[in-house]
Parts: C-alpha cells; structure tokens; sequence
C-alpha cells in the first residue's frame, strides 16, 4: 500500500493532506524521512508523523450522528464554520464520514475509522439506499413526480430517484425521496429545476441505518456493522 494511501486509511487526514505532510518533510518510515507519496509500505514498517506513530486499525468501526443544521462534513473550512468532527465525543479515534450532508442539510451522517470501508460504502456501485424527508413550499405537480420517477437529466446529468408524496399541509409538501447513487447535490438539483424551494432537508436513513429517536447532535457507535454493508 503506498503511504498516502496507508496514512488516509488510518484515519489520520485525507490522501491530499497526507501528501502534503510528505511533501513538508513530516512523515517517517521507519525513522528515515519519506521523500515521495508513491513510497509503499510494508506491514512491519513504522510510519511516525510529528513523533506519533500511525497505525491502521484492524477492527472496522462504524458511528452514526444526527447531523445538525449549519454543520459542514469537512475536517477544515476556511469559512472557519463548525464540523461534524467538532461536535463529537473528544476522545474519539480519528474518523472519516461516510459521504457528506451540506451545509443545510440535517439527519444520519455515518463515520468510520476506515477510508476504504467509507469509500465502498460511497460507490454508486455499492447500490446502498439513502432515504430522505424533504419538506418544500407549495404544491407539487404530479406530472413532474412522474417525470421524476422515470428518470431525469438535469444540466446533462441524469439523476435516477424516487419520490413520493408523504402528506401536504398549508402549502407545505412533504416528500420521502429513495436514491442509491447520492450525486453532489443531487435532491438541491432536482428541487431547484422543478421551482421546489426547499424548507428542510433530512436525511432518514443509509443503507439499514435510521434515524430513529436521535436529536440533532446525538451520537453512537453501530455495534455489530449490519450485514449490508459488509
């Protein structure tokens, strides 16, 4: 495994930090600066950053969070807004989320101690199901759910969702929106070509995982990982 690649799956930072801290001159194998990202590494050897060993953890672990509001899922924002990382327990290993939910987006957000459990569990080709709650002003033409539901390319972009009606209050819709792929932005997209202004967005589940009794804020390991994700 090459050292960028061993240091992100150690939770430590992403693979784009990690090759900065080499290209700074901070990373050692085994007591001997490393000079290159592309350097592999061997199971035996030692790799220090700033004199703290790092090491890859054998046992896959799994942590949900109900995701707030006016929360980023970013380890650093040069806006200097709070992270998801800032409002778990202090005593946590380092963690890497599954995915993200933007800024104003709400609900189950999934962290790992592992980069390459996070990434299998991102791939469209994993075809893991996001279940989530919009609730957006207006009433919704039921034309364009079917639209929707067949398929819809957006700015070349097709995005494959589907979409139901949960119920409609005072000019209020809300909606339970089924996806497998989770493109960037992808309900803002759709919302936003239809002329449906978003209130609130809530992500209700991920695979098996839901959201169930949590509060914004709430956090828990998942213990065991579900078979589907395994």
């Amino acid at each position: 495994m090459r050292i960028a690649k061993y240091i992100a799956n150690a939770g430590y930072c992403s693979r784009r930090d990690a090759e900065k801290l080499i290209y700074s001159k901070k990373v050692y194998i085994n007591n001997e600066i490393c000079e290159t990202p592309s350097i592999k590494v061997l199971k035996n050897d030692i790799i220090k950053i700033n004199d703290k060993q790092i090491i890859i953890e054998k046992k896959i672990k799994l942590w949900k969070l109900y995701k707030p509001t006016k929360i980023i899922c970013t380890n650093k924002d040069p806006q200097k807004r709070k992270t998801i990382f800032e409002i778990i327990p202090k005593n946590m290993p380092r963690t890497i989320s599954v995915g993200r939910l933007d800024y104003m987006s709400e609900g189950l957000i999934l962290l790992t101690n592992n980069g390459d459990f996070a990434r299998k569990l991102e791939l469209p080709s994993s075809h893991i199901l996001r279940v989530y709650r919009v609730i957006v002003k207006g009433n919704i033409i039921k034309n364009d759910l079917k639209i929707i539901n067949n398929g819809v390319s957006i700015n070349k972009i097709f995005y494959q969702v589907k979409i139901i009606i949960e119920k409609n209050i005072h000019n209020k819709t809300w909606l339970i929106i089924k996806l497998f792929e989770g493109k960037n932005r992808e309900i803002r997209n759709i919302c936003k070509h239809f002329k449906w202004p978003i209130l609130q967005l809530i992500r209700l589940q991920y695979g098996s995982i839901k959201i169930t009794k949590e509060k914004p804020g709430q956090f828990r390991e998942i213990n065991p990982i579900p078979a589907d994700f395994l």
